[in-house]
């Protein structure tokens, strides 16, 4: 059975769309705003894979199949956000994101000062989507002020970030591309 036969429905063009349970809501309810932010993040990252794949070194390739992983439970937490008061997202995936930080923080030198975002092209877009992730957490932390919803959604989300910022360093890194520090009022 498919279950997205009909893609453009016309349901929406009065400026409301739908839960899973079939309720109709603004577009521009709190939750609709973080459903729309997780899923801009998950098309970033699309594109982040998509320069990984330009020229893929074997690093690259695990970067990409982690990727995959993100883009996974980033759908779990749009499918929370659709179903409420459903759990899908487990509290294994911050173990995911963890191990990955500490593993390729572990490679970085010490920070001396803040460093702009740029570098190559994957590590950019890694900066576009660590700030699309805390954009998403705002939107998340935003809705549960109204409603609760998984703690783990949102904690998945603040490490989302910090892994985006780790991650633009090891691409510039693996590409031998120099970081531009923050100068500061020089």
């Amino acid at each position: 059975m498919n279950r997205l036969d009909d893609i453009t429905t016309r349901t929406g063009d009065d400026g409301t769309t739908a839960l899973a349970d079939g309720s109709r809501h603004p577009k521009s309810a709190p939750r609709f705003v973080a459903m729309g932010d997780v899923d801009e993040l998950n098309a970033h990252i699309g594109l982040l894979r998509s320069r990984l794949r330009v020229h893929a070194s074997d690093d690259d390739k695990a970067i990409d199949e982690f990727l995959i992983v993100v883009q996974h439970h980033l759908f779990e937490v749009g499918s929370e956000l659709a179903v409420p008061g459903m759990t899908f997202l487990a509290a294994g995936a911050l173990d995911t994101l963890d191990g990955w930080g500490q593993r390729y923080n572990a490679q970085l030198s010490a920070l001396k000062e803040f460093i702009l975002p740029s570098g190559t092209l994957a590590a950019s877009q890694a900066h576009v989507c660590r700030t699309v992730a805390r954009r998403a957490e705002r939107s998340l932390v935003a809705l549960n002020q109204l409603e609760p919803i998984n703690a783990t959604a949102i904690q998945f989300l603040n490490r989302c970030s910090d892994v985006f910022f780790i991650m633009a360093r090891v691409l510039n890194q693996n590409a031998q591309h120099p970081e531009t520090y923050w100068r500061g009022n020089q």
